[in-house]
Protein backbone atom coordinates (compact mmCIF):
# COMPACT_ATOMS: atom_id res chain seq x y z
CA UNK A 1 0.00 0.00 0.00
CA UNK A 2 1.46 3.34 -1.04
CA UNK A 3 1.87 6.29 1.31
CA UNK A 4 -0.48 8.87 -0.21
CA UNK A 5 0.96 12.01 1.44
CA UNK A 6 4.48 11.03 0.32
CA UNK A 7 3.26 10.44 -3.24
CA UNK A 8 1.45 13.80 -3.28
CA UNK A 9 4.36 15.65 -1.69
CA UNK A 10 6.75 14.39 -4.36
CA UNK A 11 4.25 15.43 -7.06
CA UNK A 12 4.29 18.99 -5.71
CA UNK A 13 8.11 19.01 -5.65
CA UNK A 14 8.25 17.77 -9.25
CA UNK A 15 5.94 20.59 -10.33
CA UNK A 16 8.04 23.18 -8.49
CA UNK A 17 11.23 21.76 -10.03
CA UNK A 18 10.11 23.20 -13.37
CA UNK A 19 8.87 26.63 -12.21
CA UNK A 20 8.10 28.57 -9.06
CA UNK A 21 4.31 28.45 -8.95
CA UNK A 22 1.49 29.94 -6.97
CA UNK A 23 -0.87 27.61 -5.18
CA UNK A 24 -3.51 27.78 -7.89
CA UNK A 25 -0.96 26.78 -10.54
CA UNK A 26 0.18 23.91 -8.31
CA UNK A 27 -3.40 22.66 -8.16
CA UNK A 28 -3.59 22.69 -11.95
CA UNK A 29 -0.12 21.16 -12.44
CA UNK A 30 -0.62 18.29 -10.00
CA UNK A 31 -4.36 17.66 -10.25
CA UNK A 32 -4.57 17.74 -6.46
CA UNK A 33 -7.28 19.49 -4.47
CA UNK A 34 -6.46 22.97 -3.17
CA UNK A 35 -6.76 21.83 0.46
CA UNK A 36 -4.30 18.99 -0.24
CA UNK A 37 -1.83 21.34 -1.91
CA UNK A 38 -2.06 23.71 1.06
CA UNK A 39 -1.27 20.91 3.52
CA UNK A 40 1.63 19.61 1.42
CA UNK A 41 3.07 23.12 1.01
CA UNK A 42 2.69 23.82 4.75
CA UNK A 43 4.55 20.63 5.58
CA UNK A 44 7.37 21.21 3.08
CA UNK A 45 7.65 24.84 4.19
CA UNK A 46 8.03 23.90 7.86
CA UNK A 47 10.63 21.29 6.93
CA UNK A 48 12.58 24.04 5.15
CA UNK A 49 12.32 22.40 1.71
CA UNK A 50 10.20 25.10 0.08
CA UNK A 51 9.50 28.76 0.83
CA UNK A 52 5.85 29.74 0.89
CA UNK A 53 5.18 33.47 0.72
CA UNK A 54 1.45 33.96 0.56
CA UNK A 55 0.29 32.39 -2.69
CA UNK A 56 3.79 31.99 -4.14
CA UNK A 57 5.79 28.80 -3.50
CA UNK A 58 9.47 28.28 -4.41
CA UNK A 59 12.07 25.60 -3.85
CA UNK A 60 14.44 26.19 -0.94
CA UNK A 61 18.14 25.21 -1.05
CA UNK A 62 17.68 22.67 1.73
CA UNK A 63 15.68 20.53 -0.66
CA UNK A 64 19.09 19.54 -2.05
CA UNK A 65 19.30 17.15 0.90
CA UNK A 66 17.20 14.76 -1.23
CA UNK A 67 19.39 14.98 -4.34
CA UNK A 68 22.44 14.98 -2.12
CA UNK A 69 21.41 11.61 -0.74
CA UNK A 70 21.72 10.07 -4.22
CA UNK A 71 24.92 11.93 -5.09
CA UNK A 72 26.51 10.91 -1.81
CA UNK A 73 25.39 7.33 -2.08
CA UNK A 74 26.65 6.96 -5.66
CA UNK A 75 30.09 8.21 -4.67
CA UNK A 76 30.61 9.57 -8.20
CA UNK A 77 30.99 13.31 -7.45
CA UNK A 78 33.35 12.69 -4.54
CA UNK A 79 35.50 10.18 -6.44
CA UNK A 80 35.58 11.86 -9.85
CA UNK A 81 35.22 15.54 -9.01
CA UNK A 82 38.95 16.39 -8.74
CA UNK A 83 39.78 14.46 -11.91
CA UNK A 84 36.99 16.11 -13.90
CA UNK A 85 38.04 19.56 -12.71
CA UNK A 86 41.65 19.01 -13.77
CA UNK A 87 40.55 17.63 -17.13
CA UNK A 88 38.43 20.71 -17.81
CA UNK A 89 41.34 23.02 -16.99
CA UNK A 90 43.75 21.04 -19.20
CA UNK A 91 41.41 20.93 -22.19
CA UNK A 92 39.82 24.34 -21.61
CA UNK A 93 36.41 22.89 -22.38
CA UNK A 94 33.30 22.01 -20.37
CA UNK A 95 33.33 18.48 -18.91
CA UNK A 96 30.39 16.57 -17.48
CA UNK A 97 29.62 13.11 -16.11
CA UNK A 98 26.30 11.38 -16.77
CA UNK A 99 24.60 8.20 -15.58
CA UNK A 100 21.77 6.20 -17.22
CA UNK A 101 18.29 7.10 -16.03
CA UNK A 102 15.50 5.26 -17.83
CA UNK A 103 15.37 6.53 -21.40
CA UNK A 104 17.72 9.39 -20.62
CA UNK A 105 21.11 10.37 -19.27
CA UNK A 106 21.17 12.28 -15.99
CA UNK A 107 24.03 14.76 -15.40
CA UNK A 108 25.62 14.14 -11.98
CA UNK A 109 28.81 16.18 -12.26
CA UNK A 110 29.57 19.32 -14.24
CA UNK A 111 32.45 21.75 -14.38
CA UNK A 112 31.71 25.43 -14.08
CA UNK A 113 30.96 27.04 -17.44
CA UNK A 114 34.06 28.23 -19.25
CA UNK A 115 34.31 32.01 -19.36
CA UNK A 116 33.36 32.65 -22.95
CA UNK A 117 30.69 34.62 -24.76
CA UNK A 118 29.13 31.33 -25.87
CA UNK A 119 29.43 29.19 -22.74
CA UNK A 120 28.45 25.53 -22.80
CA UNK A 121 27.20 24.01 -19.60
CA UNK A 122 24.65 21.54 -18.34
CA UNK A 123 23.26 21.64 -14.84
CA UNK A 124 23.65 18.83 -12.36
CA UNK A 125 20.32 17.02 -12.46
CA UNK A 126 19.52 17.78 -16.11
CA UNK A 127 18.07 14.84 -18.04
CA UNK A 128 19.32 14.45 -21.63
CA UNK A 129 17.61 12.22 -24.22
CA UNK A 130 19.75 9.09 -24.48
CA UNK A 131 19.32 8.78 -28.25
CA UNK A 132 20.61 12.31 -28.83
CA UNK A 133 23.78 12.47 -26.77
CA UNK A 134 27.15 10.72 -26.80
CA UNK A 135 26.80 9.11 -23.33
CA UNK A 136 23.50 7.55 -24.42
CA UNK A 137 25.28 5.62 -27.19
CA UNK A 138 27.80 4.29 -24.65
CA UNK A 139 25.06 3.06 -22.32
CA UNK A 140 23.19 1.44 -25.22
CA UNK A 141 26.28 -0.45 -26.43
CA UNK A 142 28.62 -1.44 -23.61
CA UNK A 143 31.35 -2.41 -26.08
CA UNK A 144 31.83 1.11 -27.47
CA UNK A 145 35.06 2.81 -26.40
CA UNK A 146 33.98 6.34 -27.34
CA UNK A 147 31.10 8.21 -28.95
CA UNK A 148 30.52 11.58 -30.62
CA UNK A 149 27.52 13.91 -30.45
CA UNK A 150 27.36 15.91 -33.68
CA UNK A 151 24.84 18.65 -32.87
CA UNK A 152 22.15 16.17 -31.81
CA UNK A 153 21.26 17.88 -28.53
CA UNK A 154 21.43 21.42 -29.87
CA UNK A 155 22.68 23.12 -33.05
CA UNK A 156 26.31 24.14 -32.59
CA UNK A 157 26.94 21.79 -29.66
CA UNK A 158 29.34 18.88 -30.17
CA UNK A 159 30.74 16.44 -27.64
CA UNK A 160 33.00 13.43 -27.26
CA UNK A 161 32.40 10.88 -24.48
CA UNK A 162 34.11 7.80 -23.10
CA UNK A 163 32.74 5.16 -20.69
CA UNK A 164 33.80 4.73 -17.08
CA UNK A 165 33.40 1.06 -16.13
CA UNK A 166 33.40 -0.91 -12.90
CA UNK A 167 35.47 -4.00 -12.14
CA UNK A 168 32.92 -6.23 -13.89
CA UNK A 169 33.16 -4.20 -17.10
CA UNK A 170 29.76 -2.53 -16.72
CA UNK A 171 29.50 1.11 -17.82
CA UNK A 172 28.74 2.99 -14.61
CA UNK A 173 28.89 6.49 -16.03
CA UNK A 174 30.25 8.42 -19.00
CA UNK A 175 32.48 11.48 -19.08
CA UNK A 176 31.94 14.00 -21.89
CA UNK A 177 33.88 16.95 -23.25
CA UNK A 178 31.60 19.49 -24.94
CA UNK A 179 32.53 22.33 -27.26
CA UNK A 180 30.99 24.58 -29.90
CA UNK A 181 31.29 24.41 -33.65
CA UNK A 182 32.88 27.86 -33.60
CA UNK A 183 35.86 26.23 -31.88
CA UNK A 184 35.91 22.70 -33.30
CA UNK A 185 34.47 20.37 -35.89
CA UNK A 186 33.44 16.96 -34.55
CA UNK A 187 36.62 15.50 -36.05
CA UNK A 188 38.96 18.18 -34.66
CA UNK A 189 37.37 17.90 -31.20
CA UNK A 190 37.82 14.12 -31.26
CA UNK A 191 41.46 14.47 -32.34
CA UNK A 192 42.14 17.17 -29.76
CA UNK A 193 40.58 15.59 -26.69
CA UNK A 194 40.08 11.85 -27.16
CA UNK A 195 43.59 10.66 -26.14
CA UNK A 196 43.52 12.69 -22.94
CA UNK A 197 39.86 11.83 -22.32
CA UNK A 198 40.53 8.09 -22.55
CA UNK A 199 43.47 8.43 -20.19
CA UNK A 200 41.25 10.36 -17.75
CA UNK A 201 38.57 7.66 -18.10
CA UNK A 202 41.01 5.00 -16.94
CA UNK A 203 41.99 7.16 -13.96
CA UNK A 204 38.32 7.59 -13.13
CA UNK A 205 37.75 3.84 -13.19
CA UNK A 206 40.53 3.47 -10.64
CA UNK A 207 39.06 6.27 -8.54
CA UNK A 208 35.62 4.65 -8.58
CA UNK A 209 37.10 1.30 -7.56
CA UNK A 210 38.72 2.94 -4.55
CA UNK A 211 35.86 5.25 -3.60
CA UNK A 212 35.18 5.61 0.10
CA UNK A 213 32.02 4.47 1.78
CA UNK A 214 29.35 7.12 2.02
CA UNK A 215 29.07 9.15 5.19
CA UNK A 216 26.04 8.46 7.35
CA UNK A 217 23.03 10.57 6.37
CA UNK A 218 20.97 12.38 8.95
CA UNK A 219 17.62 11.10 7.68
CA UNK A 220 16.45 11.12 11.26
CA UNK A 221 16.51 14.93 11.17
CA UNK A 222 13.17 14.95 9.33
CA UNK A 223 11.75 12.55 11.90
CA UNK A 224 12.99 14.61 14.84
CA UNK A 225 11.56 17.79 13.32
CA UNK A 226 8.26 16.23 12.43
CA UNK A 227 7.32 15.20 15.96
CA UNK A 228 7.32 18.77 17.26
CA UNK A 229 5.79 20.20 14.10
CA UNK A 230 2.94 17.71 14.24
CA UNK A 231 2.10 18.86 17.75
CA UNK A 232 2.35 22.50 16.64
CA UNK A 233 0.39 22.32 13.37
CA UNK A 234 -1.90 19.37 14.02
CA UNK A 235 -3.62 17.93 10.94
CA UNK A 236 -2.05 20.56 8.65
CA UNK A 237 1.31 18.79 9.06
CA UNK A 238 1.69 15.58 7.05
CA UNK A 239 3.92 13.48 9.26
CA UNK A 240 3.94 10.55 6.84
CA UNK A 241 5.39 12.85 4.16
CA UNK A 242 8.19 13.91 6.51
CA UNK A 243 8.87 10.28 7.42
CA UNK A 244 8.97 9.24 3.76
CA UNK A 245 11.53 11.95 3.00
CA UNK A 246 13.57 10.76 5.98
CA UNK A 247 13.62 7.27 4.48
CA UNK A 248 14.75 8.68 1.13
CA UNK A 249 17.59 10.62 2.76
CA UNK A 250 18.67 7.62 4.82
CA UNK A 251 19.32 5.65 1.62
CA UNK A 252 22.16 8.04 0.90
CA UNK A 253 24.26 6.02 3.34
CA UNK A 254 24.31 3.19 0.77
CA UNK A 255 27.76 1.65 0.34
CA UNK A 256 27.14 0.23 -3.11
CA UNK A 257 24.90 -2.78 -2.47
CA UNK A 258 21.85 -1.00 -1.08
CA UNK A 259 20.44 -0.89 2.43
CA UNK A 260 18.15 -3.36 4.12
CA UNK A 261 14.83 -2.36 5.60
CA UNK A 262 16.31 -2.92 9.04
CA UNK A 263 19.25 -0.60 8.32
CA UNK A 264 16.91 2.17 7.17
CA UNK A 265 14.72 1.66 10.22
CA UNK A 266 17.73 2.00 12.50
CA UNK A 267 19.01 5.09 10.65
CA UNK A 268 15.69 6.91 10.91
CA UNK A 269 14.39 5.57 14.20
CA UNK A 270 11.12 4.65 12.46
CA UNK A 271 9.18 1.43 12.86
CA UNK A 272 9.88 -1.23 10.23
CA UNK A 273 6.28 -1.17 9.01
CA UNK A 274 6.46 2.61 8.46
CA UNK A 275 9.77 2.29 6.62
CA UNK A 276 8.47 -0.56 4.48
CA UNK A 277 5.45 1.45 3.28
CA UNK A 278 7.66 4.42 2.41
CA UNK A 279 10.21 2.25 0.58
CA UNK A 280 7.53 0.51 -1.48
CA UNK A 281 6.05 3.89 -2.41
CA UNK A 282 9.47 5.18 -3.51
CA UNK A 283 10.03 2.00 -5.54
CA UNK A 284 6.63 2.43 -7.20
CA UNK A 285 7.47 6.06 -8.11
CA UNK A 286 10.85 5.11 -9.59
CA UNK A 287 13.09 6.78 -7.02
CA UNK A 288 14.34 3.57 -5.40
CA UNK A 289 15.35 0.17 -6.77
CA UNK A 290 14.84 -3.07 -4.90
CA UNK A 291 17.40 -5.81 -5.48
CA UNK A 292 20.79 -6.92 -4.23
CA UNK A 293 22.02 -10.47 -3.69
CA UNK A 294 19.01 -11.36 -1.54
CA UNK A 295 16.42 -9.15 -3.23
CA UNK A 296 15.83 -7.28 0.01
CA UNK A 297 18.10 -4.27 -0.41
CA UNK A 298 17.07 -0.79 -1.50
CA UNK A 299 19.11 1.68 -3.51
CA UNK A 300 18.41 5.24 -4.66
CA UNK A 301 18.08 5.83 -8.38
CA UNK A 302 19.22 8.96 -10.24
CA UNK A 303 15.61 9.97 -10.83
CA UNK A 304 15.78 11.53 -7.36
CA UNK A 305 17.67 14.38 -9.04
CA UNK A 306 14.48 15.49 -10.78
CA UNK A 307 13.33 16.87 -7.42
CA UNK A 308 14.75 20.33 -8.03
CA UNK A 309 18.43 19.48 -8.35
CA UNK A 310 18.97 21.21 -11.71
CA UNK A 311 17.44 24.48 -10.52
CA UNK A 312 19.04 24.45 -7.10
CA UNK A 313 22.50 23.43 -8.27
CA UNK A 314 22.52 26.50 -10.52
CA UNK A 315 21.76 28.93 -7.68
CA UNK A 316 24.36 31.63 -7.11
CA UNK A 317 25.36 32.74 -3.61
CA UNK A 318 23.43 35.99 -4.00
CA UNK A 319 20.23 34.07 -4.76
CA UNK A 320 20.82 31.87 -1.72
CA UNK A 321 21.47 34.83 0.55
CA UNK A 322 18.70 37.18 -0.58
CA UNK A 323 15.74 35.59 1.31
CA UNK A 324 17.77 35.56 4.52
CA UNK A 325 18.83 39.18 4.04
CA UNK A 326 15.22 40.17 3.37
CA UNK A 327 14.10 38.57 6.65
CA UNK A 328 16.98 40.30 8.43
CA UNK A 329 15.90 43.68 7.06
CA UNK A 330 12.31 42.98 8.14
CA UNK A 331 13.49 42.15 11.68
CA UNK A 332 15.95 45.01 12.14
CA UNK A 333 14.62 47.77 9.91
CA UNK A 334 18.17 48.28 8.58
CA UNK A 335 19.87 47.48 5.26
CA UNK A 336 21.68 44.14 5.01
CA UNK A 337 24.39 42.91 2.64
CA UNK A 338 26.71 40.02 1.85
CA UNK A 339 30.28 40.40 0.60
CA UNK A 340 33.28 38.25 -0.27
CA UNK A 341 36.99 38.94 0.05
CA UNK A 342 38.59 39.99 -3.24
CA UNK A 343 42.30 40.55 -2.69
CA UNK A 344 42.67 43.32 -0.12
CA UNK A 345 39.08 44.50 -0.69
CA UNK A 346 35.59 43.28 -0.04
CA UNK A 347 33.12 43.04 -2.92
CA UNK A 348 29.36 43.19 -2.37
CA UNK A 349 27.55 40.21 -3.94
CA UNK A 350 24.07 40.64 -2.45
CA UNK A 351 22.18 43.47 -0.83
CA UNK A 352 18.67 44.21 0.45
CA UNK A 353 18.24 47.91 1.29
CA UNK A 354 15.71 49.39 3.66
CA UNK A 355 13.55 52.34 2.68
CA UNK A 356 14.36 55.50 4.60
CA UNK A 357 14.57 59.20 3.81
CA UNK A 358 18.27 58.97 4.66
CA UNK A 359 19.63 55.67 3.29
CA UNK A 360 23.02 54.07 2.65
CA UNK A 361 23.75 54.02 -1.09
CA UNK A 362 25.69 50.81 -1.82
CA UNK A 363 25.12 48.49 -4.79
CA UNK A 364 26.15 44.95 -5.71
CA UNK A 365 29.70 45.07 -7.07
CA UNK A 366 30.78 47.91 -4.77
CA UNK A 367 34.28 47.44 -3.35
CA UNK A 368 35.75 48.78 -0.11
CA UNK A 369 39.11 48.18 1.60
CA UNK A 370 38.75 45.19 3.90
CA UNK A 371 40.71 46.68 6.80
CA UNK A 372 38.14 49.48 7.35
CA UNK A 373 34.92 47.42 7.14
CA UNK A 374 33.14 45.01 9.46
CA UNK A 375 32.68 42.40 6.73
CA UNK A 376 36.34 42.75 5.73
CA UNK A 377 37.50 42.10 9.26
CA UNK A 378 35.22 39.07 9.60
CA UNK A 379 36.56 37.70 6.31
CA UNK A 380 40.17 38.31 7.33
CA UNK A 381 39.47 36.63 10.68
CA UNK A 382 38.19 33.59 8.79
CA UNK A 383 41.54 33.07 7.07
CA UNK A 384 44.43 31.20 8.63
CA UNK A 385 47.15 33.66 9.72
CA UNK A 386 49.39 32.60 6.83
CA UNK A 387 46.58 33.22 4.31
CA UNK A 388 45.79 36.77 5.35
CA UNK A 389 46.99 39.48 2.96
CA UNK A 390 49.75 41.56 4.58
CA UNK A 391 48.71 44.89 6.09
CA UNK A 392 51.37 47.42 5.07
CA UNK A 393 52.34 50.55 6.96
CA UNK A 394 50.84 53.73 5.60
CA UNK A 395 47.25 52.56 5.15
CA UNK A 396 45.09 55.62 4.42
CA UNK A 397 42.85 56.93 7.20
CA UNK A 398 39.44 57.16 5.54
CA UNK A 399 38.00 59.07 8.53
CA UNK A 400 39.50 60.38 11.77
CA UNK A 401 38.38 57.09 13.40
CA UNK A 402 40.00 54.66 10.94
CA UNK A 403 42.45 52.22 12.51
CA UNK A 404 45.53 52.08 10.26
CA UNK A 405 48.18 50.47 12.47
CA UNK A 406 48.94 46.94 11.16
CA UNK A 407 49.62 45.71 14.69
CA UNK A 408 46.35 47.10 16.03
CA UNK A 409 44.40 45.77 13.05
CA UNK A 410 45.89 42.33 13.62
CA UNK A 411 44.70 42.43 17.23
CA UNK A 412 41.23 43.53 16.10
CA UNK A 413 41.02 40.71 13.55
CA UNK A 414 42.06 38.16 16.18
CA UNK A 415 39.36 39.48 18.49
CA UNK A 416 36.81 39.17 15.67
CA UNK A 417 37.83 35.55 15.22
CA UNK A 418 37.27 34.92 18.93
CA UNK A 419 33.98 36.87 19.19
CA UNK A 420 32.46 35.65 15.95
CA UNK A 421 31.48 39.14 14.82
CA UNK A 422 32.95 42.55 13.98
CA UNK A 423 31.70 46.05 14.74
CA UNK A 424 33.09 49.04 12.85
CA UNK A 425 31.97 52.52 13.88
CA UNK A 426 32.65 55.45 11.53
CA UNK A 427 35.94 54.07 10.19
CA UNK A 428 34.83 53.78 6.56
CA UNK A 429 32.68 56.91 6.53
CA UNK A 430 31.70 59.42 9.20
CA UNK A 431 28.18 58.69 10.42
CA UNK A 432 28.17 55.05 9.26
CA UNK A 433 28.61 51.95 11.37
CA UNK A 434 28.10 48.28 10.67
CA UNK A 435 28.00 44.90 12.34
CA UNK A 436 29.04 41.69 10.51
CA UNK A 437 29.18 37.93 11.06
CA UNK A 438 30.73 35.15 8.95
CA UNK A 439 29.08 32.83 6.45
CA UNK A 440 30.60 29.36 6.17
CA UNK A 441 30.69 26.87 3.31
CA UNK A 442 30.18 23.13 3.33
CA UNK A 443 33.62 22.47 4.82
CA UNK A 444 33.20 24.99 7.64
CA UNK A 445 35.51 27.63 6.23
CA UNK A 446 34.44 31.26 6.01
CA UNK A 447 33.37 32.06 2.43
CA UNK A 448 31.49 35.33 2.89
CA UNK A 449 30.17 37.77 5.49
CA UNK A 450 26.79 39.37 6.08
CA UNK A 451 26.27 42.70 7.77
CA UNK A 452 23.75 45.26 8.91
CA UNK A 453 24.63 48.93 8.43
CA UNK A 454 22.99 51.90 10.09
CA UNK A 455 23.47 55.61 10.66
CA UNK A 456 25.46 56.38 13.79
CA UNK A 457 22.71 58.66 15.05
CA UNK A 458 20.38 55.74 15.75
CA UNK A 459 21.43 54.79 19.27
CA UNK A 460 24.78 53.67 20.68
CA UNK A 461 27.06 50.90 19.42
CA UNK A 462 26.15 48.82 22.48
CA UNK A 463 22.46 49.17 21.63
CA UNK A 464 23.17 48.12 18.04
CA UNK A 465 24.98 44.97 19.16
CA UNK A 466 22.24 44.08 21.62
CA UNK A 467 19.38 44.73 19.18
CA UNK A 468 20.89 43.47 15.92
CA UNK A 469 23.44 40.75 16.65
CA UNK A 470 21.00 37.88 17.43
CA UNK A 471 19.07 38.41 14.18
CA UNK A 472 22.30 38.90 12.24
CA UNK A 473 23.74 35.64 13.59
CA UNK A 474 20.53 33.83 12.66
CA UNK A 475 20.79 35.18 9.10
CA UNK A 476 24.46 34.17 8.84
CA UNK A 477 23.64 30.69 10.11
CA UNK A 478 20.77 30.39 7.63
CA UNK A 479 22.92 31.34 4.65
CA UNK A 480 25.66 28.98 5.89
CA UNK A 481 23.18 26.10 6.20
CA UNK A 482 21.89 26.66 2.67
CA UNK A 483 25.38 26.92 1.17
CA UNK A 484 26.34 23.80 3.10
CA UNK A 485 23.50 21.70 1.72
CA UNK A 486 24.27 23.01 -1.79
CA UNK A 487 27.86 21.91 -1.26
CA UNK A 488 29.53 25.31 -1.71
CA UNK A 489 33.08 24.71 -0.47
CA UNK A 490 35.27 26.98 1.60
CA UNK A 491 37.00 28.60 -1.35
CA UNK A 492 36.56 32.14 -2.54
CA UNK A 493 36.31 30.91 -6.13
CA UNK A 494 33.00 29.30 -5.27
CA UNK A 495 31.56 32.78 -4.81
CA UNK A 496 32.85 34.13 -8.08
CA UNK A 497 35.99 35.89 -6.88
CA UNK A 498 38.42 36.35 -9.77
CA UNK A 499 41.74 34.62 -9.71
CA UNK A 500 40.56 31.16 -8.73
CA UNK A 501 40.32 28.00 -10.81
CA UNK A 502 37.73 28.19 -13.56
CA UNK A 503 37.45 24.41 -13.46
CA UNK A 504 35.66 24.43 -10.13
CA UNK A 505 32.86 21.91 -9.93
CA UNK A 506 29.24 22.90 -10.06
CA UNK A 507 28.22 23.29 -6.43
CA UNK A 508 26.67 19.94 -5.62
CA UNK A 509 28.66 18.02 -3.05
CA UNK A 510 26.27 17.46 -0.15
Amino acid sequence: MSVGPLERGLAVLRALAAYDLDRGALVRATGLARATVDRVVATLDRLGLVRADGREVALAPRLMALSGAYLRGSGIPAALGPLVGRLADELDESVSVGVPDGDGVRVVLQTAARRRTMALAFRVGDLLPADRCAPGALFADGALEWAVDEELIEPGLIAVAVPVRDGAGRTVCAVSVASHTSRHTPRSLREAVLPRLREAGRAMEAALAGRCAADPVAGAAFVDASAGLKRELGPDFLQSLARGLAVLCALGADRGEGLTLTAVSEATGLARATVRRSLLTLVQLGYVERGGPDGHRFRLLPRVLELGCARLSALGPAEVARPHLARLVARTGESASMAVLDGADIRYVARVPTVRIMSIDITVGTRFPAYATSMGRVLLAGLAPGERPPLPDGLPALTPNTVTSPAELTRIVERCAADGYALVAEELEVGLRSLAVPVRGADGRVVAAVNVAQHAGRGSTEEMVRAVLPALRAAGAGVSADLGVLGVPGALGALGVPGHSSGAMSAVRP
